[in-house]
């Protein structure tokens, strides 16, 4: 306890857009085959020049106004100058002292995380190693179909306190990219990749202690643990009488460790110098404007309303963090009262959602509807739930041909009762005898008898007044 975790995010967010970044190829390279969505630009031939694709450049002004960013209002772009084999050019094109935004902020749980800076730059290659199993030598490849996508890098403060913290900031992060169109942000294909700088101090210190970078991270699951055992690493060395050396470290996830790649970067070691095949980029107070104005509501403020309209802060960030905020909207304008309608969509929706599209909100509506109102009991609304959201049928032509409407007449379920009576003499005598459990019994013996129809809360009152 007498130290304390220290961490900055650098997160790489790949944009929704058609096409790369300086070219024309297509942006769609999930899934197809090796170096076949390349062409002279992206490959970095002699002689070509790139050109600025304005739609990367909105979804990065996208974000930068949903983080509260000073966005600039002249801004360039650097070379970034460096050798590895994935990187064709030699360089990469990215933004270095006149970054298109600076000094947002994103709430966390009623925390302020400081962003630094959100830019705008192209992504690599894919490097891919395999083993020979025959001669036991290995072997890479280079995959150029992701060189010049649209990359924006959003760098925060070191203002994160642990990792469950940085994992929270990383989904916050995804979720608002959802939500503003800006990227899918699916860690696993490398949509959004998180990176920490994590380094320890002694508690009451001010002087920040030695970072080190975590790479090779592809799930929120795997950026926790990884900064978990780097903090222990760090403060092992520390306590050991050694120091920490500033350097890139991978995370192997098969061995639940991190591992050093290589010492870190500076500024200098790139040799940034502006872009000279692009023009410096205006960016006019209009368009700013413009782009504000189609905003959506965003997380955090969706979140805000929720919990203001009566759900618990759980359920509202389920819905929120699911990008289920409109549909609820939605089903609500069609008639659903907000909590019921809520609590549908966390316990049969949103769990459900990996396998199928959503049902339509309207038609979700009619159950929730029809449960409130008493024509159906909840496991009713889950059957016709089910075949609705399989068939795309109507629930409501569904209740009608499967005559579920619930029986909530007094004649009807006392019958039902009557006859669970008399069928289950033991639990009868139980339940007078003090055991709670036979009511149980017997409840479910007027289910059985009334084919699942009966209004079991009613059923209930009636059967407690017939056996006291």
């Amino acid at each position: 306890m007498t130290w304390e975790t220290v961490i900055g995010m650098e997160v790489h967010v790949q944009l929704k857009t058609r096409t790369k970044m300086f070219c024309r190829c297509s942006s769609d390279y999930m899934g197809q085959a090796p170096n076949t969505h390349v062409c002279e630009v992206c490959l970095g031939m002699p002689g070509v020049l790139p050109v600025i694709n304005k739609a990367a450049v909105e979804q990065c002004l996208k974000a930068a106004l949903a983080l509260e960013c000073d966005v600039a209002e002249w801004t360039k772009f650097d070379r970034k100058n460096y050798f590895y084999p994935d990187l064709p050019k030699g360089y990469q094109i990215s933004q270095y002292d006149l970054p298109m935004s600076r000094e947002g902020r994103l709430e966390l749980d009623g925390r302020t995380v400081r962003i630094t800076r959100v830019h705008l730059e192209e992504d690599t290659g894919k490097s891919v190693h395999a083993g020979d199993s025959l001669h036991g030598a290995e072997r890479s490849y280079v995959d150029l179909n992701r060189a010049g996508i649209p990359l924006m890098e959003v760098v925060s403060e070191p203002d994160l306190r642990s990792s469950d913290e940085a994992r929270a900031y990383a989904q916050a992060l995804r979720g608002l990219m959802r939500a503003i169109g800006a990227s899918d942000a699916d860690m696993e294909k490398g949509q959004l990749r998180a990176e920490a700088n994590v380094s320890v101090r002694r508690v009451g210190e001010a002087e920040l202690g030695v970072k080190t970078e975590l790479k090779n991270i592809n799930s929120f699951r795997a950026l926790k643990l990884a900064i978990d055992h780097e903090v222990s690493r760090q403060i092992s060395v520390l306590e050991g009488g050694g120091s920490v050396s500033q350097e890139t470290r991978g995370w192997d996830e098969a061995r639940g460790v991190t591992y050093s790649q290589r010492s870190k970067e500076f500024a200098q070691d790139y040799r940034y110098f502006p872009e000279p095949d692009l023009p410096p980029l205006e960016i006019s107070r209009s368009w700013l404007d413009s782009l504000r104005a189609g905003l959506p509501e965003l997380p955090a403020a969706q979140r805000s309303r929720l919990e203001a309209a009566g759900l618990s802060a759980s359920t509202a960030s389920l819905i929120v963090s699911s990008q289920l905020g409109d549909y609820l909207d939605a089903a609500v304008a069609a008639g659903a009262p907000l909590a019921p309608a809520a609590n549908w969509l966390v316990g049969e929706i949103a769990p459900n959602l990996d396998e199928r599209e959503a049902l339509p909100a309207d038609r979700l509506a009619q159950i929730v509807v029809a449960v409130e109102a008493g024509r159906l009991n909840r496991e009713q609304g889950k059957q016709v739930l089910r075949e609705a959201w399989e068939s795309g049928r109507d629930p409501e032509e569904i209740v009608r041909e499967r005559g579920l409407e619930q029986v909530s007449d007094d004649s009807a379920l006392e019958g039902w009762v009557a006859e669970a009576i008399e069928a289950q003499p033991q639990a009868v005598s139980d339940f007078k005898s003090g055991k709670q459990q036979a009511f149980g019994a017997l409840m479910n013996e007027v289910k059985q008898r009334s084919g699942g129809r009966a209004d079991m809360k009613r059923a209930s009152e009636l059967l407690r007044q017939r056996l006291s």
